[in-house]
């Protein structure tokens, strides 16, 4: 990628547009907030070493030609698939945002759902889900809860830092968010990570 850590330093703050279809949005994938490397090209989930497009693919919901970002967007597009964050600034790990930003991202966030209608949304971290929708012990997977008629999941955040999931697990949940959605997919091939 090329970026110093003084040009990473100054994406802090910055924030990204959401990837959303022009109409079926099935799949709303939430991650916690954008980093760095995501501030600074504009692509969710871009740091290299995260597990979110590997899992994608493996789970069948992209396409194994989608190596990138850049070539996953079309396709997540295509698919029905968007993404946004519940905080929208961008910092270096998610543990620099406080409890208020999180509350105020689950407002902003029950708007979004509100006006693009997804089928399903997919928060990405259980620890934030928790803060953010005063669930403090909310389990990972289909929740009891809707955002305005849309399915809740809580799945793994694909960070390196959440060590204990693999490709293979952040796969298998991501896929059961995927067919929840209508979102087709097919029959996962034996991978390892």
């Amino acid at each position: 990628m090329g970026l110093t850590r003084a040009e990473l330093e100054s994406c802090a703050g910055r924030t990204i547009p959401d990837l959303v279809p022009d109409d079926d949005l099935r799949l709303l994938f939430v991650g916690i907030n954008p980093g760095l490397v995501s501030a600074a090209t504009g692509l969710h989930f871009a740091r290299p070493g995260n597990r979110f497009y590997p899992a994608l693919r493996l789970a069948g919901i992209l396409p194994a030609a989608c190596l990138t970002p850049e070539a996953a967007v079309p396709e997540l597009l295509r698919r029905g698939v968007g993404i946004t964050n519940i905080v929208a600034r961008a910092s270096a790990r998610a543990d620099e945002l406080d409890d208020v930003e999180l509350v105020q991202g689950r407002e902003r966030l029950e708007a979004f759902v509100a006006e693009h209608r997804p089928r399903v949304v997919a928060l990405a971290g259980i620890t934030s889900y928790r803060v953010a929708f005063a669930e403090k012990k909310a389990k990972a997977g289909r929740q009891d809860r809707t955002i305005d008629g849309a399915e809740v999941w809580v799945v793994p955040n694909p960070s390196g830092l959440n060590a204990h999931e693999t490709v293979a697990s952040l796969a298998a949940t991501y896929r059961a968010a995927a067919e929840a959605a209508g979102i087709p997919v097919p029959e996962p091939a034996a991978q390892s990570d």
